[in-house]
Formats: C-alpha cells, structure tokens, sequence
C-alpha cells in the first residue's frame, strides 16, 4: 500500500475500525527503550499522510513523544459482524487492520474546524452526563505526519 494513492482506503478502514472500538492504539517507546501503546479515541485522518489527535488525556504519550516522535497507529476493524462474515468465507474481504509509521510534531492549539470535527465525531453521545467532563473543551492537538504504512497479514484469510 502507498500513503498517497490509497489514502482514502486508509481512511475508510480507519473509520470502520473506530465505529467498532471507539479507539486506535498510539505506539510510542519510553525515555527506557521500553514500548508504550496509548489508545486513543481522537485521532483524525486529513489530506494524504496526515492526522492530528487532541491530546488532553495521555500521561505517558507527550513525553515519550517530546523524546522520541516516531510512533505507530493501529487500527483493526473489530465488527463482531465483519470478523463472522470473514470467517463463514475464510477469507477477509478488505484489510481488518492496518498500522501507519510516522512522527509526531509539536502540541499546539486547534483550530476552530478541527474542533468542529472533532464535536461531529462525539455528536451522538452529546447528550450524555459523560459528554460535558470528557470531550466538550478538548482544545490542544498534536499533527501527525505519517510516512509508511503497513496492512496487518493474518495468514491464509489475507492471501489474496
């Protein structure tokens, strides 16, 4: 797969794997060498080999990032339904889950349309006590810049 030309296949699989998790999972490794994997629920896709996630609640992440900005997304489309129909057929009809390599630039203040993308994701669970504490004023980004990407291989379902 190539960032730019299958970007938008890229961005549907990332799509499906949050309506079925709610999260990706952010690899980084520690000041010790040690690896870190953050979920997060805010990442967004843009043009071809960028994102941004807001960055309000990770402990571990920003510093492992201010050390060391490479990091890996996963995303596995994890619909119960998706997962039986690929097994009734023995074999997985598009990619189940996909990582994107890159790095991470500096946290800044976002914008006011990437703020308007983000309360569009959260927009059905607006009227929950959970909403106001959580995902009302999520107001500090960090861009993204992805420059591989690497299909999950999961043996004969994934041959073809």
């Amino acid at each position: 797969m190539d960032i730019n030309n299958d970007w938008p296949a890229i961005k549907r699989l990332f799509k499906k794997s949050f309506s079925s998790s709610f999260h990706y999972a952010i690899s980084t490794v520690t000041e010790d060498g040690e690896p870190h994997v953050t979920p997060i629920g805010s990442l967004i896709l843009g043009a071809p080999g960028h994102g941004i996630y807001f960055e309000e609640f990770p402990s571990r992440l920003p510093s492992n990032l201010e050390e060391n900005p490479e990091l890996c997304v996963l995303a596995v489309n994890s619909s119960r339904w998706y997962w039986l129909k690929s097994l009734i057929r023995g074999r997985f009809e598009q990619a189940s889950a996909i990582r994107l390599h890159g790095k991470a630039g500096k946290t800044r203040e976002a914008t006011d349309e990437e703020i308007a993308l983000w309360q569009k994701r959260v927009r059905s669970v607006r009227f929950t006590k959970g909403h106001e504490p959580m995902w009302r004023n999520m107001r500090v980004v960090r861009d993204i810049e992805f420059d591989g990407v690497e299909p999950v291989n999961i043996g004969k379902m994934t041959a073809h």
